[in-house]
């Protein structure tokens, strides 16, 4: 299963909050939170949602998903909550919608 053997992280950015990053064995970053949150537990929570500890709550069961194309042309995603927060966005784009699609399921999708 793709992602398994990921790494994530949870840090404090340069404004001390608290983000989350999901690392695959390559080094290369194929997800990250959109945003910092003051609590540490908060960021944790959010990374569960995208797959973190296998999402034991079952958070954003009823997220909805988008791949949309960006400005260049190329291929990304992201995650609303049912507010229409964006929860979680690609980190990156792609060429092939394939391949985006792939990274949003390795994210929860």
């Amino acid at each position: 299963m793709a992602g398994e053997n990921d790494k994530w992280e949870i840090y404090a950015d340069k404004r001390g909050e608290f983000r989350w990053r999901r690392k695959a064995t390559n080094g290369n970053i194929v997800g990250a939170s959109c945003e910092g949150y003051t609590k540490k537990a908060d960021a944790k929570k959010n990374a569960q949602r995208h797959g973190m500890d296998g999402n034991p709550d079952g958070l954003g069961g009823k997220d909805k998903w988008e791949i949309y194309k960006d400005k260049r042309g190329e291929f990304r995603w992201r995650r609303k909550a049912t507010n229409g927060e964006i929860t979680g966005a690609a980190s990156e784009s792609y060429t092939k919608k394939a391949d985006c699609k792939a990274n949003a399921e390795r994210n929860g999708m």
